[in-house]
């Protein structure tokens, strides 16, 4: 943290006992131990109540994510697909997300026919039937 090494630390040691004193030493540097434990005390509470805080916080934004799909869910029972019109976009107020400039494309409309038709049942590689064949009379020859 303050990237102090070895022998700066031997030479403040030194220091603190010329100016402080052999007899008084311990009880300073008892004091210091003793000051530095409620600091990190204090940082080990203060940032447990941070992380506290961003729990409750996005446990919020879960529970209304929760909401949302519980309402959402509630709303499909009364949903009519034969009365539900789709709402216009109209080019005053994009859609939320649409960049700037950036033309969405339009979904078709209900009552509109889709532009590709869905393939029919029968397949294209299939063979086409036959046509339909007549009993061989007397003077009929096979083709």
């Amino acid at each position: 943290m303050f990237d102090i090494s070895w022998s700066e630390l031997v030479l403040i040691g030194l220091v603190a006992l010329i100016v402080i004193g052999p007899k008084e030493l311990p009880g300073v540097l008892r004091m210091i131990g003793q000051w530095s434990a409620k600091l990190r005390r204090m940082a080990a509470e203060f940032q447990g109540q941070f992380q506290e805080a961003m729990r409750e916080a996005e446990m919020a934004d879960l529970k209304k994510q929760v909401d949302e799909i519980n309402d959402s869910a509630r709303n499909i029972g009364r949903f009519d697909p034969l009365t539900y019109e789709p709402e216009k976009a109209t080019s005053a107020s994009p859609s939320p997300g649409a960049a700037e400039g950036v033309r969405q494309p339009a979904l078709p409309a209900a009552s509109e026919k889709p532009a590709i038709e869905a393939p029919s049942s029968k397949t294209a590689d299939a063979p086409a039937p036959s046509p339909a064949r007549h009993e061989l009379g007397s003077g009929d020859r096979p083709v």
